[in-house]
């Protein structure tokens, strides 16, 4: 196992990089602590492949540094990192027995045939795979052939890191969770350090204790699973995590006070360091509520989604889009409506990024 820095990585594909926009990867600068479970969080090309290939050697980094305990790795070969990595696509052979697959990474490197039977069998088990050791793994389902993708993996007890590229997008839906599962209850129990690599937020949110969320190359917010939803550091963040998520709404500051479609509104946000950039509102749907007077709208669509139903009203004079959050059983309204924000769950957003809260 191993600490893993990243210290000021930055990687551009083009031989000369001129400006920012040339890098696939901005300057990241992060330390994951022995034996953590972590995820890089964002949509399609948001760099977060770019950044696991350069952690696995894959990638030599345009700048900065790679460190594995203080040691540098950032032009070692791959096979001198001790990594394990589990891709979209089970990684095994499908003429060798499940038996065979578990063993062959210990073989390959000189272990003895009994200590090999050994832990085999101790994976096996953690799998849930011991019926089918002696089975071709030509004939199994997806997510048991992923199983013994992670298992070989698992089975070495000389990785530094095991790393996850989307791993769960050829699994049925319903698979799925039993595997997010299992990956949780193997991270608890083996204690390695693993990096899980997905633009699925549940699947993110539910394996990892830290999260890493990226958009263009840049990492906007490291944090827990709580954190991302309850404090979202930009705009992108908030909107990315939580279904539906966080309404962000064009706002203006006047006379020391925020305006969302000219009503004057509270937020928890201290205004006394704002840099005249462009300013939004975000709050959540769960933080909207129907009232007597506030903004005001029209609702335009109700969804039932089972234990709430979200409700999308447009308002007036800016033809925004918000969603609110309503408990099953709770009256909606129809047509005209006016929204309130809780302020203690509003924030103003300048420039994209989080303006610090009002403190006491």
């Amino acid at each position: 196992m191993a600490r893993i820095t990243l210290n000021n990585i930055r990687h551009s594909y083009l031989p000369n990089p001129k400006s920012d926009d040339d890098y696939a990867l901005q300057r990241v600068h992060l330390d994951w602590d022995d034996g953590g479970a972590y995820a890089l969080l964002g949509p399609s090309g948001c760099g977060k492949t770019t950044l696991l290939n350069i952690i696995s050697g894959l990638l030599t980094p345009s700048e900065g540094q790679l460190l594995f305990d203080d040691q540098e790795m950032t032009s070692l070969e791959p096979d001198a990192r001790n990594i394990a990595q589990v891709f979209q696509f089970p990684v095994i052979y499908d003429t060798m027995t499940v038996r065979e697959n578990l063993s062959f990474p210990l073989r390959n490197r000189g272990v003895d045939e009994a200590a090999i039977a050994t832990r085999v069998a101790e994976i096996a088990t953690m799998l849930e795979l011991d019926s089918m050791l002696d089975k071709k793994a030509a004939g199994l389902t997806p997510d048991n052939k992923q199983k013994i993708s992670l298992g070989r993996g698992l089975v070495r007890d000389d990785v530094n890191v095991i790393m996850f590229d989307e791993p769960l997008t050829v699994i049925d839906p319903h698979l799925k969770w039993k595997l997010r599962s299992k990956l949780k209850e193997l991270h608890q129990k083996v204690k390695r350090t693993m990096i899980y690599v997905t633009h699925d937020q549940t699947e993110a949110l539910t394996f990892a204790d830290q999260v890493v969320v990226m958009n263009f190359g840049q990492v906007l917010q490291v944090g827990t699973p709580i954190e991302l939803f309850e404090r979202p550091a930009h705009t992108f963040v908030g909107h990315f995590i939580g279904s539906p998520g966080m309404n962000v709404v064009p706002a203006s500051v006047v006379d020391g006070q925020v305006q969302v479609a000219g009503q004057v509104i509270d937020t928890a946000s201290d205004l006394t360091n704002l840099r005249q950039g462009s300013v939004e509102v975000g709050v959540r749907p769960e933080f909207v509520r129907f009232a007597d007077a506030g903004i005001a709208g029209t609702v335009e669509t109700v969804m039932d989604v089972g234990r709430h139903t979200v409700v999308k009203v447009r308002l007036e004079g800016i033809e925004q889009i918000i969603n609110a959050i309503v408990d099953e059983g709770d009256s909606i309204p129809d047509g005209p409506v006016h929204l309130q924000f809780d302020a203690a769950q509003t924030r103003l957003y300048e420039d994209g990024w989080v303006v610090a809260e009002t403190q006491g």
